[in-house]
Formats: C-alpha cells, structure tokens, sequence
C-alpha cells in the first residue's frame, strides 16, 4: 500500500508540474494529447469521410507519429511507411501466389523479421512484421486490400506528422539551459567545497572526495551537449522561425560555454588528481606549505565567483552578470600573480615542490585564460524560459 500511495503521490506532483510551469511533465502532457487529437482526426477522416475498408490504420499510424520532435515524426514516418509497404506487398506477393495464407506466413515472416534490421528502417521494422500479420491473418490478400492498407498509413503518417508539426511544435531550449546551469552550479559548489578545505585542514580522504565530485562534472558536461544536440534536432523541419532563430542565436554560446566547461572539468581533475597525491602518505609528492595553500584557497573562490557569474550570463545575458564574470576575473588575474611571486620567492631549491607549484600555476593560468572567453551571443538579446 506504501508504494501504491507513493506512486499516486508522484503523479498527482507531476500533474501539478505540468499544470503551473513550463517543464518536462508540460511538454509530455501536451505531446500525449497531440497523439491522441493525431488519432481522432486520422480516424473520423479513414471512417467517417472516406468510409476506408481498414480504418484503423490510419490512427494507429499516426499516433505513433507524434514524437518529441518534427524531424523524429518525418523521419520515422519514412521508415515507417517504407517498413509497412514492404511487409504488406511481400505478404501480398506470397499469399496470391502460394494460396494457402499459413505457408505464406510461414515463409514470409522470417524474412520480414530478418529484413526489419536493415538500418534504413531504424526502429521501424518491426512494423514490417506487423503489416505481414495483418495482411495474411485478416481477410484475403488481394492487390486492392495491399493499397487500401498502404494509401491508409500514408494517410496516418500525413496527420501525424502534421498534427506535431502545426500544433504546438516541440523546440527544446529550455532543457539546454538547464543542463548548463546544473554544471556551472556543480563546478562552483566543487570550487567553494575545495577551497574551504584547503583553508581547514584535509588529507587524503578529503582529496578524495574532492576528486570525486570532479569527476562526475564530465557526466553533467555529456547531458548538457546531449540537451543541445536535441534541440538542434527539434528545429530541423519546424515551421517556428521564431524559435529557429532564438535557438540559431544560442546555439554557438552553448557550443562555446560548453568546451568551457569541459575545460575547467579538466581543470578540476588535474587539481583534485594533484591534492590527492600530494595528501597520500604513500607518495613521495611534497605537499604544498600552508602560505602556498592560503592564497591558492583564495583564487579558487574567485574562480567559483566567476563560474557562477559565467553561468549567470549564459542564461539571462544581463549586463549585471557580465560586470560580475568581469570582476571575478581581475581579481583571479591578481591572485594569480600574487602565486608566481609566492611561489618564485621560494627558489629552485626544492625540485619537487618547484615542480608542484608549477603545475598548480599552469592549471590556474589554463582556466584563467577560459573564462576570459565570453559566450559569443552578449550582444543580442535572448529568452532563456522559452
């Protein structure tokens, strides 16, 4: 009873998600009733207007046609339709010529399954097969019965396909921004955590940790680019210029704040990697004196600031945001210099620390250097809620 009330819990909190708010549950809402108009309307036109001997092929059709995006409808409405004309003339073929439908689906079956792999028809083939069961278990195969199937999907492709493309047309923008923000903000606590560490005492399993967490930015990284790639995909074939052009706009600042980020994952990794061999007592790595550390805790939350400031103008493009990364930036330029006198007041004297602070320096300048890079749609305007 705990898990059934759980579960009726979780969609009435879904329900009201999609009810106030712009957001994943909305968007499935509106495409399951999409699907469903898709049906309705493939249906009464099969049944009702042209009285079709199979009508319930054009709305089983289309229903399935109303994808996340115009270009996944007409794309897989082509396999689709090449699926089922190709399952129903084979089926056609063997059942006229062999007489007897049971040995033509003896037959034909395993030879549609085999050729439902073909690559061409994606996930589609297996329509194929579903065309051959209906052709040889449901009346008698004739050449008239094999249009009237093939003239009815194409029927239910053309409104499903329609229905997605001219009614409310999927565009995905705002799961992008999302995604980017949920690195930046991920990046910035992973920042803040570290320095706050480094100002405490740590060891080894705080290193650890913190390399941990590193880590998993690269897992957030690939969901944002997947989130940009599918909504590349949403305005191909989609009738709204608007949103083509809004996302034709962002799309190159996405690109951009993205290969930043991954920059400063790689930042991050060689970081946290670094801490953590120089904190393991089984190494033989110095580790970094406590004036070194100081100051490298201090523009480690400058470049949490500017982070922060970065993903602030990835999403809204205010000029507030852009004063912010701004700042942030001269104040990690400041603290870095600060670090090469530290560090260059200490001497060749100690080759291994020499070698630690070095490549602490060089990671520090990598990351500087990134995000003086800014996203190249400052000057336009945007709307990141779209």
């Amino acid at each position: 009873m705990d898990a059934v009330r759980g579960e009726v819990l979780s969609v009435g909190r879904a329900v009201r998600r999609a009810w106030l708010r712009p957001g994943r549950e909305r968007d499935l809402a509106v495409q399951s009733l999409k699907a469903a108009l898709a049906a309705l309307v493939a249906w009464m036109i099969a049944g009702r207007l042209l009285h079709a001997p199979l009508s319930f092929i054009a709305p089983w059709v289309a229903v399935v046609l109303v994808r996340s995006t115009v270009y996944q409808s007409v794309a897989q409405g082509l396999q689709q339709l090449g699926a089922i004309a190709l399952g129903t003339v084979l089926a056609t073929a063997g059942g006229m010529t062999l007489g007897n439908p049971t040995l033509a689906l003896a037959l034909v079956l395993p030879a549609i399954l085999l050729l439902g792999n073909w690559p061409k028809l994606g996930d589609q083939g297996l329509n194929g097969a579903t065309a051959v069961l209906f052709t040889l278990t449901f009346g008698h195969p004739s050449v008239d019965t094999a249009v009237a199937r093939l003239l009815e999907s194409l029927l239910g492709a053309a409104v499903g396909v329609g229905v997605n493309m001219l009614i409310l047309p999927p565009v995905f923008l705002r799961s992008t921004h999302k995604a980017v923000g949920a690195v930046t903000d991920e990046a910035a606590r992973t920042l803040t955590a570290i320095a706050d560490g480094l100002s405490d005492s740590w060891g080894h399993p705080q290193a650890r940790d913190w390399d941990g967490r590193a880590r998993r930015l690269f897992g957030l990284i690939g969901h944002a680019r997947s989130a940009l790639e599918r909504g590349k995909e949403s305005v191909r074939l989609n009738p709204d210029r608007r949103r083509r052009a809004e996302l034709g706009r962002l799309q190159d600042s996405f690109e951009h704040t993205i290969h930043v980020l991954e920059e400063l994952a790689d930042y991050l990794s060689d970081l946290t990697r670094t801490l953590k061999e120089a904190s393991d007592h089984r190494s033989d790595r110095p580790r970094p004196d406590g004036g070194v550390i100081a100051l490298y805790a201090q523009f480690l939350r400058h470049v949490a600031t500017a982070v922060d400031a970065y993903g602030c103008v990835v999403t809204d493009d205010s000029r507030a945001a852009r004063r912010r990364v701004r700042r942030a930036v001269d104040e990690i330029r400041a603290c870095q210099q600060d670090l090469r006198d530290v560090v260059s007041r200490k001497g060749p004297t100690d080759l291994e620390g020499m070698a630690l602070y070095g490549s602490l320096l060089v990671d520090a300048g990598r990351v500087t250097d990134h995000l003086l890079t800014q996203p190249p749609h400052l000057n336009h305007d945007s709307d990141p809620s779209q």
